[in-house]
């Protein structure tokens, strides 16, 4: 009698546990859809679903501004390593994809590279003599697609100094870097990405052996550029070389594509909106307003990817370890919980509350680096040495992406 008893009160404790549990609602997504534009999606699910699991992305998608920024600092539950992920498999595990000591230790290594301190003294004079050359040779044109021939361009040079890989070209750094950003955005398996992804990070390993090899031999002087490059910085400092040579192509990875295209964006956001560039010109507001807005209202990174390493309970949402999640940076940049209006582009709205490089441990490493490109040089020089700059109303602007976003081409003319 004791055990039927005991039996039958574990029965309906296991049925009142389960009907206490809230599952995540199964939304389904267009994806066509939702890689042309977004945000009416991301709206919908904020609103209705902040926390739903998606079957096209086989995965939970979070999209509140305050759920994220809470949960991406909780690593026991959301962890970045993913021992299958695709950035593991086809790039090689890099400190995005660690969480604790071994994350710090690497973040500290590559620290002396991008610190405000090194962009001050040595990255935003070498990316304005790169924007100079670029712009020296526009100057001399009437018009240009502006996404190729400026801000391509110059996130390329720009990381081509902060790598040390002074032997690949900006074009070059460009290419591999798209080919890898396709290779781990591929969760539909598409075997030509892959293999594109594949020949990308067998070209840059090569090229950074090369140069690892090169600062063992013959240590740089830590006052020059090349000293301060990323594999000076993690040769010197005794890291492994597969260590370097995945931090590089993470760094490449990102860090050409997101300047690129904030750069190519906030141009056309600014030609889109005159009042907006009229602001900035006279110098209402500064060019790194203008930058703050743009990452915020169009994310050039749209979400972190996250293993879900333990259950919890999110904004009274069960979820279950073992699957993963998304991390929608893009929706929660434009929550109305913190952003009035926020589908607006508004320079002069206060952006304090954006996570456009992430929110916790893993905020983005290059992010002085990249406000130094786009917002000290690349923005402000443009509108310096090209006049009347506007946009080419033969080639209207096309954005494209969710996981990574920017303008396909942005055509432009001046005098």
């Amino acid at each position: 009698a004791p055990a039927a008893v005991n039996t039958a009160l574990q029965l309906r404790c296991q049925r009142g546990r389960m009907a206490s549990m809230a599952e995540p609602p199964v939304i389904d997504i267009d994806m066509d859809a939702f890689w042309q534009d977004p945000y009416p999606a991301l709206a919908d699910l904020r609103a209705s679903a902040p926390v739903a699991f998606v079957p096209q992305l086989d995965g939970i998608v979070m999209t509140r501004r305050d759920d994220i920024s809470v949960w991406e600092k909780r690593i026991d539950v959301f962890s970045s390593e993913q021992p299958g992920g695709l950035m593991t498999r086809l790039m090689g595990q890099n400190m995005m994809r660690h969480d604790g000591a071994p994350h710090a230790t690497q973040r500290r290594q590559v620290q002396p590279a991008v610190s405000p301190r090194t962009v001050g003294r040595h990255w935003r004079e070498a990316f304005r003599d790169a924007a100079r050359v670029i712009l020296k040779d526009l100057s001399s044109r009437r018009s240009a697609d502006l996404c190729v021939e400026y801000a391509m361009l110059l996130s390329g040079e720009a990381l081509r100094l902060i790598t040390g890989l002074e032997a690949v070209s900006a074009r070059e750094m460009d290419a591999h870097s798209q080919a890898m950003i396709d290779g781990i955005a591929n969760y539909a398996g598409d075997p030509e990405i892959e293999a594109r992804c594949l020949a990308s990070v067998a070209a840059l390993d090569a090229a950074i052996d090369e140069r690892i090899a090169r600062f063992e031999s013959a240590p740089t002087d830590t006052e020059s550029l090349a000293g301060n490059s990323m594999i000076a910085v993690l040769t010197r400092c005794g890291a492994p070389h597969d260590q370097i040579r995945a931090n590089v192509k993470l760094a490449i990875s990102g860090g050409q594509n997101e300047p690129r295209d904030a750069i190519a964006g906030a141009i056309w956001a600014l030609l889109s909106h005159p009042d907006q560039l009229a602001l900035a010109l006279d110098g209402s507001v500064g060019w790194d307003r203008v930058f703050e807005e743009y990452v915020r209202w169009m994310s050039p990174i749209g979400m972190s990817p996250r293993r879900i390493a333990a259950d919890a309970r999110v904004a009274g949402t069960d979820i279950t370890a073992g699957g993963r999640a998304f991390l929608m940076f893009s929706a929660a940049n434009r929550d109305p919980a913190h952003f009035d209006d926020p589908d607006r582009f508004d320079v002069r709205r206060d952006t304090r509350k954006h996570i456009a490089f992430g929110a916790g441990p893993h905020f983005c490493a290059g992010a002085f680096a990249a406000r130094a490109l786009v917002a000290d040089v690349a923005l402000p020089m443009i509108f310096d040495r090209l006049p009347a700059l506007r946009l080419d109303p033969d080639h209207p602007v096309v954005f494209r992406g969710w996981a990574f976003r920017g303008p396909v081409t942005m055509h432009a003319c001046w005098h």
